[in-house]
C-alpha cells in the first residue's frame, strides 16, 4: 500500500446496508471491490422497492454475501443483520449511496493495523475535501457531536459518520437495538462505556460528497430528534 504493510491473516468486512439505491449500488461496488485490501463484502438490502432488490443477486460471488430482509427497518437493523455475518478480523461501514469515498479505506485502517486503535472514526470535518451543501445539516450534525462528546467523555468531530470502522471483537457483548440513524450516537455511546481497558479510539479525515435530498438524501429533521434521544438513552441506558 505504500503506507504500511497488511498482515497476512487480514480480512476487511465491508457492511453495506441497502435501501432503493438503484442509481448507485453498481458504482459503488465497483469502488469498493477495487481498492486493495483482502475483504469480503456483506450487502443487506432492507426492502428495497424501487428495483434494487432485483439488481443486487448479480453481484453475488465469493466475496460477496446478499442478506435480503422480509421487513423494512432502517439502517441500524439492517448493520446489526449484517454484522452477524462478518468473518473480517475488522468492519467497516459503507453507505451506498457514494457520499463516503472507499478510496479512504487505507488510511481508515491504518491506525487499527499499526495497533494504535481499536476504533477509528472518519471524520468529514478535519481537513479533506467535501461537496458543499446544507448548512443547517452541517449545523446539526456538529451540535448532536458536542452533546455526544459531553455525555461520552470523547473529543469527536463528527459522531454522525458514516465511516466508523473497528476490531470484530468490538462488538463482543455490544448490544445494539437502534433500527435507523440512532446507531449513530448508540455505537458511540457503548464505545466510550467500555472499561479496562478502554478502547482506543482515533479520527481520521475522509472526504465527502454530500447528496441532495433530490439526488435521495434520506436523513431528515425527524432523524435529528431520535439521535438526541438516543444521544441521553444510551449514556443512562442501555
Amino acid at each position: 500500500m505504500g503506507l504500511y504493510k497488511i498482515p497476512e491473516d487480514f480480512k476487511l468486512s465491508v457492511v453495506i446496508p441497502v435501501y432503493n439505491e438503484k442509481r448507485w449500488i453498481t458504482e459503488v461496488l465497483r469502488r469498493v471491490r477495487m481498492v486493495p485490501i483482502p475483504k469480503e463484502i456483506i450487502l443487506v438490502d432492507d426492502l428495497s422497492t424501487d428495483g434494487t432488490r432485483e439488481m443486487l443477486q448479480q453481484f453475488a460471488d465469493d466475496n460477496t454475501k446478499i442478506l435480503y430482509k422480509e421487513t423494512n427497518q432502517g439502517k441500524g437493523a439492517a448493520l446489526r443483520d449484517g454484522f452477524k455475518l462478518c468473518t473480517g478480523n475488522v468492519i467497516i461501514i459503507q453507505d451506498a449511496d457514494l457520499e463516503y469515498d472507499p478510496d479512504d479505506y487505507p488510511s481508515l485502517l491504518q491506525p487499527i493495523i499499526e495497533n494504535k486503535a481499536d476504533v477509528v472514526f472518519g471524520s468529514r470535518f478535519i481537513g479533506e475535501k467535501h461537496r458543499v451543501l446544507y448548512f443547517w445539516h452541517m449545523v446539526t450534525n456538529k451540535i448532536l457531536t458536542v452533546l455526544s462528546n459531553m455525555l461520552t467523555n470523547l473529543n469527536l468531530t463528527d459522531m454522525e459518520t458514516c465511516y466508523k470502522v473497528f476490531k470484530k471483537e468490538v462488538l463482543e457483548g455490544m448490544d445494539l437495538k437502534s433500527n435507523r440513524f440512532g446507531f449513530e450516537p448508540e455505537f458511540t455511546a457503548k464505545i466510550a462505556k467500555k472499561k479496562k481497558p478502554a478502547w482506543r479510539v482515533f479520527e481520521v479525515p475522509v472526504s465527502y460528497d454530500g447528496r441532495t435530498y433530490e439526488q435521495g438524501k434520506k436523513i431528515g429533521l425527524k432523524d435529528g430528534f431520535n439521535a438526541l434521544y438516543c444521544i441521553v438513552r444510551y449514556k443512562f441506558f442501555n
